[in-house]
C-alpha cells in the first residue's frame, strides 16, 4: 500500500501513563429510575441500559472539579511517576473531546497548570476517541526527530452535562422509539483523565518502546455518530458494523509485517460488552488477555485506552507485547504495539 502503511518509532518510550478515576458513581440503574417514564411508555424493558451494554455504571466529577482541572491532575501524576521535571517537557498536547469553548486551546490551561516552561509547545488534538493515541504517535515523531526530548499526552472527559442534557430530552412526551435509540449511547460515557509522559528510549532504557503500527480510516462513516455539548446521535449498529469491518481490514492488512497474533495483552477502546466481544471474535483474540474496565467506568472516550493501560501497567512484566487498539467516529482505527 502506498503512504501511510504502517509506521515504525525509532526512539521514544513511554515513561509512564496515569490515570484519575472521577469519585462520582452513577449506575445504570440510577438511569433506568430516571428514564422509567419514558421506558414505560415506550415499552422498553427494565434494566436496559445495563443489560444491553454491560456497563453497571460509570464515574462524574466532584462539584467544583473541571475536566481539564482533572486532566491537570493526572498531567502532575504522571510527571511524578516518571521522574522528569515540567521545566524539561517540550510539547503538551491536550486530547480532550471535552471542551467548554472553542478557543482558546483547552491546552493553554493545562499548559499554565503544569507549570510548564514558555518553550513548551502545546495544542489540541481532536479526533473523537482516538485523539490519545493520535497525541502518543506525533509526540514520537517529534522525539525521534530530535525536535523533543519529552512529552506529555493528557486527557480529561466529562459526560455529565452531556447525559443530563440528554435524559431531560429523553423524558419529552414527544420522545419516540427511534429517538431514544439514537441517544442511547449518550448513557454509556463516563468521565475521567489521563496522561503519558514518552521520553527518547536510548535515555531511559528500562522504559515502555513504542514500537510503531498502522491507522486506517473509513471516513465514509463520516456522519454514524455526530455529537456535541448537548448530546450526541449514534447509529449504533452502522457504527458497530463498519468499525468492525475497518479494524478488521486494518488487522489483516498488519500481519504480514506485525504478527499482533499472540501479544501479551490487547488493551482495547472501552466501549461495552457488544463492541469488545465483536472485535475479539472477528480478529480471534484471547479474551484472558483483553481487560475490561467498562463495565465500571463506561466509555471515557479517548481517556479510556490510556486509563485501561495505566489499570493493567501494574501486572505487566518486561518483555510483554501490549498492542492498543481503537476505533473513533469518523471513522477511525488505531493499532499501537508497545514492548514493555
Amino acid at each position: 500500500m502506498i503512504g501511510n502503511a504502517t509506521f515504525r518509532h525509532s526512539n521514544t518510550a513511554l515513561l509512564s501513563v496515569s490515570s484519575v478515576e472521577a469519585p462520582q458513581i452513577v449506575s445504570s440503574a440510577d438511569f433506568d429510575r430516571r428514564l422509567a417514564p419514558t421506558m414505560k411508555r415506550l415499552r422498553f424493558p427494565p434494566n436496559l441500559l445495563e443489560r444491553v451494554t454491560g456497563i453497571t455504571h460509570r464515574r462524574w466529577w466532584a462539584p467544583g472539579t473541571s475536566f481539564d482541572d482533572a486532566a491537570i491532575e493526572a498531567g502532575a501524576k504522571a510527571l511524578a511517576e516518571s521522574g522528569i521535571a515540567a521545566s524539561e517537557v517540550g510539547l503538551l498536547i491536550n486530547t480532550s473531546v471535552t471542551r467548554r469553548s472553542l478557543e482558546p486551546s483547552v491546552a493553554v490551561k493545562i499548559h499554565h497548570g503544569l507549570g510548564m516552561p514558555s518553550s513548551a509547545m502545546n495544542f489540541d488534538v481532536a479526533n473523537a476517541c482516538l485523539g490519545f493515541v493520535n497525541g502518543l504517535t506525533l509526540a514520537a515523531n517529534m522525539i525521534d526527530a530530535g525536535q523533543i526530548k519529552y512529552a506529555v499526552i493528557v486527557n480529561g472527559e466529562d459526560a455529565e452535562a452531556t447525559q443530563e442534557a440528554t435524559i431531560a430530552r429523553l423524558l419529552r412526551p414527544e420522545t419516540t422509539r427511534a429517538d431514544f435509540t439514537s441517544e442511547f449511547a449518550t448513557l454509556t460515557l463516563g468521565s475521567g483523565a489521563a496522561a503519558a509522559v514518552l521520553g527518547p528510549a536510548d535515555e531511559h532504557p528500562g522504559a515502555h518502546r513504542i514500537i510503531g503500527g498502522v491507522m486506517r480510516a473509513g471516513t465514509e462513516h463520516h456522519d454514524l455518530c455526530v455529537g456535541g455539548i448537548d448530546g450526541m446521535s449514534t447509529d449504533t449498529k452502522g457504527l458497530l458494523d463498519g468499525g468492525l469491518q475497518l479494524v478488521v481490514d486494518a488487522w489483516r492488512e498488519a500481519q504480514p509485517e506485525w504478527d499482533w497474533a499472540s501479544m501479551d495483552r490487547y488493551v482495547t477502546h472501552q466501549v461495552s460488552n457488544v463492541y469488545t466481544q465483536a472485535i475479539i471474535d472477528a480478529v480471534d483474540l484471547d479474551p484472558a488477555k483483553v481487560p475490561i474496565t467498562f463495565t465500571e467506568w463506561g466509555n471515557v472516550g479517548p481517556a479510556s485506552l490510556p486509563m485501561t493501560l495505566a489499570a493493567e501497567a501494574q501486572t505487566l512484566s518486561s518483555g510483554d507485547r501490549v498492542l492498543c487498539m481503537g476505533v473513533g467516529s469518523g471513522l477511525n482505527t488505531a493499532m499501537v504495539e508497545i514492548a514493555w
